[in-house]
């Protein structure tokens, strides 16, 4: 039995990594994807491969910090879909450096894909869900929410953030059957940690298939069941103290 069938699931950074590795198996589970990311070109050739193993796909090049874009995002989909099940806020951005030689725009470029988005997409969903009265909003935090590493003050301040978010719309979404939760992944194999030269890249490292499941896991429990938050990572990874 496929657990999806007939949910409408909407994934941002939905193009690759963890937020491709969601889309596919949520498709092998009968969801219909409404996928964004900024990247069009990257973008395409997930939906072409979704569609080619028989997923039915929607898919937009958005920049999720601009709430415009964002607003047009929703309304398309809607004219395509006519509801919104399953929102994952995937889509993020990484840069930091030690605090005192740290960019503004830096700031501004992580806080805005990881944190403000996250608010757009959520703000667009919920209110759709709350028409419904249903709806499930994941939003993918990290770790680095609970133990940061050097020289990550916007990556871990939206982290931080993200998961006070979750807690706020989890309590606004009680009243209309809206359900709000934080998967944190510790290490995960994705493009961008291919060079081997890279110290973090010769960390222990799990799959993006591995942080589906729990995804799926999490959004499939009963309706009136909400699993809050959830720390997947590799069995030996260091985490308490890791630095």
């Amino acid at each position: 039995m496929r657990r999806l069938k007939g949910k409408v699931a909407v994934i941002t950074g939905g193009n690759q990594g963890i937020g491709k590795g969601i889309a596919k198996l949520f498709a092998q589970e009968g969801a219909r994807l409404a996928l964004c990311a900024r990247n069009a070109a990257k973008l395409s050739a997930t939906a072409d491969e979704l569609r080619t193993s028989g997923a039915e796909v929607f898919a937009s090049p958005v920049d999720v910090s601009e709430e415009e874009a964002v607003e047009k995002f929703f309304k398309d989909l809607m004219a395509r879909f006519g509801r919104v099940d399953i929102l994952v806020n995937n889509a993020g951005n990484f840069d930091g450096a030690p605090i005192d030689q740290l960019t503004l725009a830096a700031w501004n470029n992580v806080i805005g894909a990881c944190l403000t988005g996250t608010f757009l997409c959520s703000r667009a969903a919920f209110r759709i869900m709350k028409g419904q009265g249903c709806g499930r909003i994941l939003n993918i935090g990290s770790i680095s929410a609970q133990r940061p590493r050097e020289g990550s003050a916007p990556y871990t301040s939206a982290k931080f953030g993200l998961w006070g978010l979750t807690n706020a719309i989890a309590l606004d979404g009680r009243p209309h059957g809206i359900l709000c939760s934080c998967l944190h992944p510790g290490n995960v194999r994705v493009e961008w940690r291919s060079d081997p030269r890279v110290a973090i890249n010769q960390e222990p490292m799990m799959e993006t298939e591995t942080v589906a499941q729990a995804a799926l896991a999490m959004v499939t429990v009963p309706p009136d069941v909400n699993f809050l938050e959830a720390i997947v990572l590799p069995r030996e990874q260091t985490y308490l103290g890791r630095g």
